[in-house]
């Protein structure tokens, strides 16, 4: 049997898999490649024949996993739907990999479990790392050049799965996004942009960095060193335009070694403030950009193991970085607060050794055995609270304001695998639970050893509350309401919970510190 679905851009032939009916690799925009090559997404002119969607598209260029990957050729958009309904509800997934890596193949993100469950599942490709959200509009050369193409690809998937997804049984009315990491990160980010507004009516956001947006010129620092690590100097910036962009993807490696040293807690290069992102995405949500929509959002318990490291660090890995941040952009006078808050008992050694090569070496022991837990936890917690729980918790607040339908959890599994490696409830660990996939590699990582009970058990918990939220409205009715800094939160573990987290002191510490935003 065919299954022919006729779209605004034309014609598009599905496959029935496992009672299921999957629509895989269809265009949403023009290959951005040649001319539209730093350009923003351009719409798809309509096409005549029927397109056989059989087949997940190109991945855009990245380095992943050790090996280079994927096409500049990459803008399409999935979506798999059950054999029976009509007016179903629909959720959208926007992959992660820190707007440097990720590709709506990847066999974590494919949604045959919302589909099971009686859900339209969709997702789609976006450009990444120097094609998708370096921003080279500021030198010489580069005038032609756009900025967020990246950016632009999200804004035009949802604008087209939209005002398409009827003909695939969803219901525009009823559509979720979601996404985590750099996908929770462009969650919050389209609750900011203007061009997406209608196109959704709910949003999860897990583990996102709503912080991670820059300026013209703050961007820059990100990109001289991109620029150093090419061994180029703005008079070959011309090779961006001709050149493989596989090999582009030296400079970015560089860029993903050296810019905590350089900058210590600036994020690496993402979305930047211009006309599609004109205010912060915490200071539009205040102001109510994200009015009536529904959303949750929340982080696991320890992010930061993923990401502070003794070399090559993600962020800050000893006091002598968190001084250079906090004196850069005009915190010193917070600076005891902080080391009270995240080291009580380090104060004495910091003031000895903050200016010292000592503090440096000596901060971050070896990663062996749990050594983790113990001389990395500081930096961990702080790398945690400032690049995901804090601005989180910000976010909340501020769609709070404008609507009563806020929900916040947290991941605090931590699997025998987690002890054993001292990743804890790190980064993306709840994702397994999320698509239910207990084959997947990243799984077997986390929960070998345990007894499958416990994985059956956090699925029915997290994947039930997304199901019943994008389908309901309302994950949980165990689950109230956020209500501010001392709210219900959502305590995802070996036994599922509802604890009120009081959340005072944290945000009291932090206060309104901005960084790195000039």
């Amino acid at each position: 049997m065919e299954y022919i679905v006729e779209t605004a851009s034309g014609k598009v032939c599905g496959h029935e898999r496992e009672g299921r009916i999957d629509f895989l690799g269809i265009p949403y925009a023009e290959a951005p490649t040649g001319d539209l090559r730093f350009k923003r997404a351009v719409k798809k002119t309509p096409w005549e024949d029927v397109i056989d969607a059989k087949e997940y598209g190109n991945a855009p260029v990245q380095y992943n996993n050790g090996r280079v990957m994927g096409d500049e050729d990459c803008l399409t958009l999935n979506i798999q739907r059950p054999l029976k309904g009509e007016k179903l509800p629909v959720f959208i997934w926007i992959y992660g990999g820190g707007f440097n890596t990720g590709y709506s193949s990847d066999e974590m993100y494919r949604g045959e479990a919302f589909v099971r469950d009686g859900i339209v599942f969709a997702s789609f490709n976006y450009r990444t790392n120097i094609l998708g959200f370096y921003d080279f509009t500021t030198y010489p050369g580069c005038e032609g050049f756009d900025s967020n193409c990246g950016l632009s690809d999200q804004i035009l998937a949802l604008n087209w799965l939209h005002d398409n997804i009827a003909a695939f049984g969803g219901d525009p009315e009823r559509i979720t996004i979601g996404g985590e990491s750099a996908g929770g990160s462009s969650v919050v980010d389209m609750l900011a942009c203007p061009g997406v507004k209608g196109t959704f009516q709910q949003a999860v956001a897990e583990s996102a960095l709503p912080n991670c947006v820059m300026t013209h010129q703050t961007a820059r620092e990100n990109i001289d060193l991109f620029l150093e690590g090419m061994h180029w100097s703005e008079k070959d910036l011309f090779h961006l335009k001709t050149d493989d962009p596989k090999i582009f993807l030296n400079g970015h490696e560089y860029v993903q070694m050296k810019h905590q040293y350089k900058n210590p807690g600036m994020f690496l290069p993402g979305p930047v403030l211009d006309d599609l992102l004109p205010v912060r995405p915490i200071d539009a949500i205040r102001g109510g950009s994200a009015e009536g929509i529904s959303l949750i959002i929340g982080t696991n318990m320890h992010e930061g193991t993923m990401f502070v490291h003794p070399e090559n660090t993600g962020f800050p890995n000893s006091w002598t970085m968190i001084v250079d941040m906090m004196e850069r952009n005009g915190y010193s006078d917070s600076l005891d607060k902080i080391i009270g808050f995240y080291h009580e008992k380090g104060r004495t050694s910091f003031t000895l050794f903050k200016n010292s090569a000592v503090s440096m070496s000596s901060s971050v022991p070896p990663l062996t055995g749990d050594v983790r837990q113990i001389g990395g936890d500081p930096f961990i917690r702080f790398a945690t609270d400032y690049a995901f729980e804090m601005p989180s918790v910000k976010v909340a607040s501020g769609a709070l304001q404008h609507s009563e339908n806020v929900w916040m959890y947290r991941y605090e599994l931590v699997t025998k695998s987690g002890t054993e490696t001292g990743w804890k409830a790190s980064h993306a660990f709840e994702l397994p639970a999320v698509f239910e996939k207990p084959d997947h590699p990243f799984a077997h990582f986390e929960f070998d050893g345990e007894d499958p009970e416990v994985f059956e058990n956090i699925t029915a918990d997290i994947h039930g509350d997304w199901v019943s939220f994008i389908k309901e409205g309302e994950p949980n009715k165990e689950w109230q309401r956020f209500t501010g800094a001392v709210s219900p939160v959502r305590i995802y573990d070996r036994v599922t919970k509802t604890e009120e987290l009081d959340r005072r002191h944290l945000m009291e510490v932090w206060g309104d510190m901005r960084f790195y935003e000039n």
